[in-house]
């Protein structure tokens, strides 16, 4: 099959976007690329590295916003990082009947905060429990 050689086509495919065009791009008219859509809502947290081999450390945060698979918040501890696997309790309380849930998570951003702070993003990877925080005393039978 033969192709004819079109002149403005080939024009059209190589026209550089105009400064115009470029602008509203840099605007934040780009679509978002976010699978769910987020809620600014703060809940208590607590959270911790998975990885013994890890630094320990036992962060009580609250959330900043929240998605079915992801939440971001601010920490001021440094022992964040990307990829670094975490337990997440939220929403977290101390109270004897509460029941807390535990998820397994990662790190999938940190950003310096003018602040001094971070924030970090994290991603939900799988739900590990209901977490109670009874304790009725001995395990011994009667």
């Amino acid at each position: 099959m033969a192709t004819q050689h079109d002149p403005i086509l080939e024009l059209l495919m190589t026209k550089k976007p105009s400064t115009e065009a470029a602008a509203l791009k840099h605007a934040g008219t780009q679509a978002e690329r976010r699978g769910n859509r987020r809620c600014r809502i703060t809940q208590l947290m607590r959270i911790r590295p998975s990885d013994p081999k890890k630094t320990h450390f036992e962060d009580l945060r609250g959330s900043v916003s929240v998605s079915r698979s992801g939440v971001y918040f601010q920490s001021s501890e440094p022992g964040y990082e990307v990829g670094l696997r975490l337990f997440v309790t939220m929403p977290y309380s101390n109270d004897p009947a509460s029941l807390n849930r535990e998820y397994l998570a990662e790190v999938v951003r940190r950003d310096v905060l003018p602040t001094g702070m971070f924030g970090i993003g994290i991603k939900i990877l799988m739900e590990m429990g209901i977490q109670h925080s009874y304790n009725f005393g001995s395990s011994t039978p009667f």
